[in-house]
């Protein structure tokens, strides 16, 4: 098995609680039609079973599209439905234990906010980074806001892609671009809007036009 290829322009990351009655199955297929490049599966409060069974729906759609199916710290679920790669935070599993977990083949995102756990994180085997909180979330707890001006420097260490996450929207996305990012990660600017399609889309517009 051949590791999947990974266009981290727009990550978007799942979240039940902001879909409302719309089922997440159906706001990731919106949002693959708008232009979402990778989808991470993550729901925090869902039992392993409901995990297992909302992540293999998913599933069935990102493959289907061509698109990377990450799942959220569960290398457990990851595995169970033997998903394209896991991201883990640097409260989850270190990421060294992560990678040999998953093997060679599947794709590892790691979370890291200071140029220590930069530098860890592709030690430990990482394909790419998720950096933030840029501009200030409202989907996570206990965040720490970094800015964009610490957000490029910690780019400028990175030897492998990086996606910026927190408080990214279309409006904001360019300046995301612009200070090095190989894309977006959005869970509002996506799975909180009305028409996700459209929000993927914008999203896509304003990404590709800096990359161009």
């Amino acid at each position: 098995m051949t590791k999947a290829k990974i266009d981290l322009c727009v990550y978007v990351l799942t979240n039940k609680k902001l879909a409302g009655a719309v089922n997440i199955v159906d706001v990731v297929k919106a949002a693959i039609e708008g232009g979402a490049t990778v989808i991470q599966y993550r729901e925090k409060e869902a039992s392993t079973g409901e995990m297992i069974k909302e992540a293999s729906a998913i599933q069935v759609v990102t493959k289907a599209a061509g698109v990377p199916l990450i799942i959220n710290d569960r290398i457990d679920v990851a595995l169970a439905i033997d998903a394209d790669g896991v991201h883990v935070g640097q409260s989850d599993m270190p990421a060294d234990l992560a990678r040999k977990l998953i093997g060679p083949d599947k794709i590892l995102g790691v979370s890291a906010r200071t140029p220590e756990l930069v530098a860890k994180a592709i030690a430990d085997g990482a394909d790419y980074l998720g950096i933030g909180d840029i501009f200030g979330t409202t989907t996570k707890k206990d965040t720490v806001v970094i800015g964009l001006a610490k957000f490029k420097q910690l780019v400028e260490l990175s030897t492998i892609p990086v996606v910026g996450i927190g408080g990214v929207t279309k409006d904001n996305a360019s300046g995301v671009i612009k200070a090095g990012a190989d894309g977006v990660a959005v869970i509002s600017a996506v799975f909180g809007k009305d028409d996700p399609k459209l929000a993927a889309h914008e999203l896509f517009e304003a990404v590709k036009k800096v990359r161009a």
